[in-house]
């Protein structure tokens, strides 16, 4: 007989391991809600700011309650074991960390493809970068202490540090001394549909807004312009190009 369930301590190991990571989640998911409903009822910039405070606060928390139940040193802020890697591994963990990322965004524009169709698709996925890009820029700005309004030197850093610059190769060329180009050389997305065969993704519109987005959170001075993004023709050498002016 199936034995009943009616509380946690009723499951069994792989079903209490599957509940906390399950619990994982559903603290990922309120941290973006609080967020979202702060942005939403007092604006952006009191939202970032807001958002400092309380993910430094509850990272600390999280992590050193971890620690205890785990039995791992902290090291300041940092856990150990981490720290303790050996540097490929440390370089794969990094990497595999900005895949997932892609990956889950994936994952989301396909639900929602499946469920209604490529339009409502393009436009949920152009609305979340509207949202992700800004977050992004100030993740970036608090990690590397960038101050406000850095200008084109600033924009360039900060283009070294976005999830994408892990997975995808890019090039920056100077131009003026009042904007320079960004190139996207390769594009794991593009190149994946490449090796089946399949038309380039066309991505314009969310690169419009992820772009301009950016460079705006970065120092709102800074004007964007799409060069080329599918489903524009582009060359061999790069998938897609960003000029960025001051």
């Amino acid at each position: 007989m199936k034995k009943e369930i009616n509380s946690t301590a009723d499951l069994n190991r792989e079903d209490t391991v599957r509940l906390i990571l399950d619990f994982f989640h559903r603290t990922m998911m309120h941290h973006a809600m609080w967020y979202a409903e702060v942005e939403r009822q007092l604006g952006r910039e009191k939202a970032m700011e807001t958002l400092k405070t309380a993910y430094e606060k509850s990272s600390a928390i999280q992590l050193k309650r971890l620690s205890k139940v785990l039995g791992f040193e902290m090291k300041e802020d940092i856990p150990g074991p981490l720290l303790d890697l050996p540097d490929d591994t440390l370089q794969k963990l990094k990497e595999a960390a900005a895949a997932n990322w892609l990956a889950n965004d994936g994952v989301w524009f396909q639900a929602v493809e499946f469920s209604k169709d490529m339009t409502e698709a393009k436009k949920c996925n152009d609305a979340c970068w509207g949202a992700f890009s800004p977050f992004e820029a100030w993740s970036i700005r608090r990690f590397l202490d960038i101050p406000a309004n850095p200008g084109l030197e600033g924009l360039k850093k900060a283009l070294y540090f976005r999830l994408y610059s892990v997975i995808n190769k890019q090039s920056i060329v100077e131009e003026t001394p009042t904007s320079f180009v960004f190139h996207m050389d390769e594009c794991r997305v593009q190149a994946a549909r490449k090796r089946k065969g399949l038309d380039d993704y066309p991505c314009k519109s969310a690169g419009v807004v992820e772009y301009s987005t950016f460079a705006a959170a970065i120092d709102p001075r800074i004007k964007t312009e799409c060069i080329a993004c599918p489903p524009d023709e582009h060359p061999e050498e790069w998938f897609c190009s960003w000029r960025f002016s001051i």
